[in-house]
């Protein structure tokens, strides 16, 4: 349980980037997950409503690492609906 305790949503965002995703309204996205006690949940809840704020995920010009944003969602210990949802909500920004 201490390896949730050291990691931070911020290597966690780090981590879609590199694999290909862009986040509109990051700023906003990142202030909202500092004050969350439970980060995961959290990001959950505005990877799927966070439209309403400006918030949004999607694929870069050359597309994605699907492969790698599974290994940060298993990583960073999500569940796998969150993973599931996550892939669902980027598909239809296409």
């Amino acid at each position: 349980m201490g390896r949730l305790s050291t990691e931070s949503f911020e290597e966690f965002l780090n981590s879609l980037k590199q694999a290909g995703i862009v986040i509109t309204n990051e700023e906003e996205l990142r202030e909202r997950l500092a004050e969350a006690q439970r980060w995961r949940y959290a990001f959950t809840t505005l990877a799927s409503n966070g439209h309403l704020l400006g918030i949004s995920f999607e694929e870069n010009g050359s597309g994605c690492d699907e492969a790698e944003i599974r290994r940060a969602f298993a990583e960073f210990q999500f569940p796998e609906r969150a993973q599931a949802t996550f892939a669902a909500r980027l598909k239809t920004h296409h």
